[in-house]
């Protein structure tokens, strides 16, 4: 009887300590899991923004390929089929247009997917970033309501601490604010809370709009 007694506990013993050690591995899972899934995160992000930025360097080349033939800053225009009929018709004097072949011969392409809500680049003349060129308005492409954490993942890789921000106009200035031969550059421009960058000057960040706590991704296409 001892030995059956001794033999129970025994079991009784490598029952409980099998119970531990699956609770262990089941936390150590999980933890490598949730790791590994802000791993992905961080590693799709990284890719995003390099899109990003060399879409905008493209964008920066086509401006300077048609002041190259001779158009000026308020020549510029950001016409296509695919972007909203406010930036008019590419048709319109092609040499001067950002995504005509003729002209400026950038691609017309649609935001990385997962960044924002889905929402097309704009384009403004309304926004002067902290410390960039003089106290007008800049040239700017703007990638709107982009998620938080994206916003936070930019801000990161530009160096900001904190979160820039704009308490005025907001740099997403909408459909009034699109460049076009009706609206350039405004001449009161919209200034961004230049306390909240925490390096200047700002050629892009992610700023967070005071009206409604949008975030925005803008990127100065050119500095005046």
């Amino acid at each position: 009887m001892y030995q059956h007694a001794n033999q129970s506990g025994n079991v009784l013993f490598m029952i409980l300590v099998a119970i531990v050690l699956i609770g262990v591995l089941t936390v150590a899972l999980q933890s490598t899991s949730q790791t590994g899934n802000e791993n992905i995160d961080r590693e799709t992000y990284t890719i995003r923004f390099s899109e990003i930025k060399q879409y905008a360097s493209e964008i920066e080349n086509a401006v300077r390929f048609i002041f190259v033939n001779n158009f000026s800053e308020s020549d510029l225009r950001f016409s296509h089929p695919d972007a909203h009929a406010d930036y008019g018709d590419i048709t319109d004097t092609p040499e001067r247009q950002i995504f005509s072949r003729s002209g400026g011969g950038a691609n017309y392409s649609l935001p990385p997917s997962g960044v924002n809500d889905g929402s097309a680049w704009e384009f403004y003349g309304e926004t002067h970033m902290p410390s960039v060129g003089s106290s007008n308005a800049d040239l700017v492409m703007v990638l709107p309501n982009v998620t938080s954490g994206f916003c936070d993942f930019i801000n990161e890789k530009l160096g900001y601490t904190g979160q820039p921000e704009d308490t005025g106009t907001c740099v997403n200035a909408g459909a009034s604010g699109r460049f076009d031969g009706g609206t350039l550059f405004a001449a009161v421009p919209n200034t961004t809370n230049e306390a909240s960058f925490s390096q200047t000057p700002s050629m892009q960040a992610c700023v967070q709009c005071g009206s409604d706590s949008s975030r925005h991704y803008v990127h100065v296409i050119m500095p005046r």
